[in-house]
């Protein structure tokens, strides 16, 4: 079993010792949580860089509010100060989230590829599918307002069921299941734009989406 594995396996011993103040569990379990935590971010704020600096600001909270911890879900705990630090980093950058159709590195230069999209077992022509059908999905969530598109990130692409994410963003149960739906239908109508893509790829009424 992998080191992810074992960690959550062991959730509730590894936050047990972190409240004990055990620097070592608490970071097993940032290890454990680390690319859902930066998968969220980055579909939440459509940009690497900014996702980064987010799920830097939200481990670092959460070490700080460990003991405000009171059981439950660790998960929906952490993603829900993954979000709020989403929404702090959009409040300082005081624009919408947007992503590049065509991403480029630090010297603004085209990645035909970029690292996070990378699939050594890929041909070059699913790669290059997978990429514009990512790119496509993340386009269309960030014409959603936040609060929408965090409902969706949570359910459809990461997978958590209605009451986690509802415990994640603390939000009534009824209002995830509104906003879901409302966001599913406005993705369908942006989506429809993108057609070519799509054929096998996603589903969105009410299935986890692939990208």
């Amino acid at each position: 079993m992998n080191q992810t594995g074992n960690i959550e396996f062991d959730e509730a011993l590894m936050v047990e010792y972190a409240l004990e103040g055990d620097l070592d569990a608490f970071n097993r379990l940032v290890l454990a949580y680390q690319d859902v935590a930066f998968n969220v971010a980055y579909r939440v704020m459509g940009e690497r860089t900014s996702a980064e600096d987010a799920v830097q600001d939200a481990f670092l909270s959460a070490y700080r509010k460990l003991k405000t911890f009171r059981g439950g879900s660790f998960k929906a705990w952490l993603l829900r100060i993954v979000t709020n630090a989403c929404y702090d980093e959009l409040r300082r950058l005081k624009r919408r989230p947007t992503v590049a159709l065509q991403p480029t590195n630090t010297d603004d230069e085209e990645i035909e590829s970029p690292s996070w999209l990378e699939d050594p077992g890929e041909s070059p022509e699913e790669a290059a599918a997978r990429t514009e059908l990512s790119q496509a999905i993340q386009h269309c969530l960030d014409s959603l307002e936040t609060d929408f598109r965090v409902v969706v990130v949570m359910v459809d692409i990461q997978g958590m069921d209605y009451a986690e994410a509802s415990e994640a963003v603390r939000t009534p149960l009824g209002t995830i299941k509104s906003r879901l739906a409302r966001a599913r239908s406005r993705l369908q109508d942006c989506l429809r734009g993108f057609g070519e893509l799509l054929p096998g790829a996603f589903r969105l009424d009410g299935e986890r989406i692939s990208s």
